[in-house]
Order: structure tokens, then sequence, then C-alpha cells
């Protein structure tokens, strides 16, 4: 079995690229290795198994390859290209040579980095009016998205509690590290009295197809202001989180605009995205699941610090990251009293 590290090694250089460039481009995740080429991006799966995905067979790693290049075409069709197939002949590794195929790459046309939301809001060159047309394109997608009585089951009491007892189970063994012990009971006691005074509401979205098959990662960083808005990198390895409230959605983005320093747009796009909609209820689980989010992007960055490919620095950073999101899910605890 090829390693990953021989792949990186060889997609590293530019000449394994059948279309010239200059530079090559490499960024990490938990679960996967990006290669940014002049024109294209090419996204290959780690051989993990992290509790909540599996990528560890050849055959898991190629059908999730292919859902997620037809999932994000909902929102940003024309950037998700296809498969490549990385192969193995005569144990020389080739993108899409003619030998057996070893993993499996998603293809996508490279999308301007400073027109990225994120790299925006670090310049202050978010406007209110982007924001609407945000808050426009995700309203129309949800009103659009698939719903049915299977996915309106990932929106009830139980698996909405499972969902957060899971968040945290997976990040005890970082409490002292990444945040306090008192951060977490406070969090959990939260956690617990909200879902169980609000079962009621959280019972009536359910009832009135509020669960749908929604893009689950919802942040600036997945936000790219072409010609148009395209929305990218959707969670494709686990339908239960992607199959949430439209609610939870949009809370995802508020609470990071909120990270970004800018609650004025936060605010607007809630408002907006409610005009649009017509659903108020959101206000009402508009806290509770910014704190959830929070709480998961801070989990996703104490996962990267067991992650043995990246740096001492990128590690730092990862939990610098953690106990800023673990401090922002607790200030949506104390704004919900």
């Amino acid at each position: 079995m090829t390693a990953i590290s021989d792949i990186v090694a060889v997609l590293s250089n530019t000449n394994a690229y059948p279309e010239p460039t200059k530079k090559v481009e490499i960024a990490q995740t938990q679960m996967s290795v990006v290669f940014l080429t002049d024109k294209y991006v090419y996204k290959i799966k780690k051989p993990v198994n992290l509790g909540y995905l599996d990528y560890t067979t050849l055959e898991k790693r190629k059908n999730l390859c292919e859902q997620e290049v037809r999932l994000n075409r909902r929102l940003c069709p024309e950037v998700y290209l296809g498969l490549v197939p990385i192969t193995l002949d005569k144990s020389i590794i080739t993108l899409d040579g003619k030998g057996e195929p070893i993993e499996y790459a998603v293809k996508m046309s490279k999308l301007p980095n400073n027109r990225m939301m994120d790299v925006l809001l670090a310049k202050n060159r978010v406007t209110l009016a982007m924001i609407g047309r945000v808050a426009e394109k995700v309203a129309d997608f949800h009103s659009k998205a698939e719903t049915s009585l299977d996915i309106g089951k990932f929106g009830s009491l139980e698996t909405i509690t499972f969902n957060t007892e899971e968040n945290f189970s997976q990040t005890e063994q970082y409490i002292g590290r990444a945040f306090t012990p008192e951060q977490y009971r406070r969090l959990v006691q939260y956690t617990c009295d909200f879902i169980k005074n609000k079962a009621v509401l959280f019972n009536k979205r359910v009832s009135e197809g509020k669960i749908r098959d929604c893009h689950g990662d919802l942040h600036a960083q997945h936000i790219c202001f072409t010609d148009g808005i395209c929305i990218y990198d959707c969670i494709e390895f686990n339908d239960r989180f992607r199959y949430v409230d439209v609610a939870a959605e949009v809370s995802f983005l508020a609470m990071d605009l909120d990270r970004w320093g800018h609650p004025e747009l936060s605010n607007h796009f809630v408002n907006a995205y409610v005009v649009k909609s017509g659903d108020r209820e959101i206000l009402a689980l508009l806290n509770f699941y910014k704190c959830y989010f929070a709480y998961v992007r801070a989990k996703v960055n104490c996962f990267r610090l067991d992650d043995a490919l990246l740096s001492a620095e990128e590690k730092a950073k990862a939990l610098a990251d953690a106990k800023n999101y673990f401090a922002l899910a607790e200030s949506y605890r104390m704004r919900d009293g």
C-alpha cells in the first residue's frame, strides 16, 4: 500500500500535473491534503477514521469524492470539475496516469484568493450589501434543498442530543489544555438545559420541514465573491452534519462573522435571511446554534493538535484558535442567560 506521504511528495512537484504550473502550494486539514496549482486545485482525502468520518479504504474515498463533487455543484457548479485518479505503474506515481488507481483527487477550478470572504473580512472590505446577497443565496438554496421524513429525523431531540454529547466526549481529553474544566461544565449544562426547555420548538421545526439537506459547513472561508457568489466545500462525509435545521446553518455563518469581529454583518445576515425566508423562529435558536458551532470549530482545531503531518507552528495556531472558539461559545451561553 502506497503511503500518503509518497503521494504528497509527488504532487508537491510542478511537473506532476497535466497542465503547466509554476508553483504548487499545499494546505492540510485533519482529513485532507489540498494542492493548489496556478489554475486548479486537487484535493485528496487522508486515510483516516475520525469517528465522525471514515476514509480508511480507497473505495470509501472514491465514493466520497464523487459525493463531494455532486453536492458542491448545488452552490458552486462551475468550480467542481470532477475526479482524477492517482495511479501507480511500475513504482511510479502519476496523476491521471494509465496505471492502477491508488488514490483519487477532486479537481476544482481555482478561485481567486483575494475574493474569499475571510480574506475580505480581514481587510474590512465586506459590505452590508454583499452580506445581503449571501443571505438571499442561502435562503434560496434552503428553499429548494431536499427534505423528507428521513432527513427530518436528523432534527429530532435524540439526534441533537447525540450531536452535542459527541462534541463533549470528543473534547474531554483537551480539558486543561484548550479550555478549563469550568468552561466545559458550564457549556454542557447550558446545552442540556436549552434542549430540554426548547423541546417543543425543536419538534415543531421537524414537523414543518425545516430540517434540510444543507451545506453543513457554512463559514466565511467557504464563500467567494466572484462574478456571482460561490459557496463551496460542503460536508460530504457524514449526512448527519449536513441534514440540519436551516436555523443551524444560518447560525454557523453568523457565528463566524462574530468571530471576525463584525457583529453588524452577523446581525444583517440573520435579519436579511429572516426577511427573505419569513422564518422568524430562527431568532429563538440563534445563540444555541452559535454556541454549538463555535464549539465544533474549537473541536476541529483540537483535533489538529494530534495530526502528525502538521508543524509545531501550525499546532500552536490551532491551539490558540481552539481557545478563542471555546471563549466565543461561552459568550453565547451568557447571552441566553
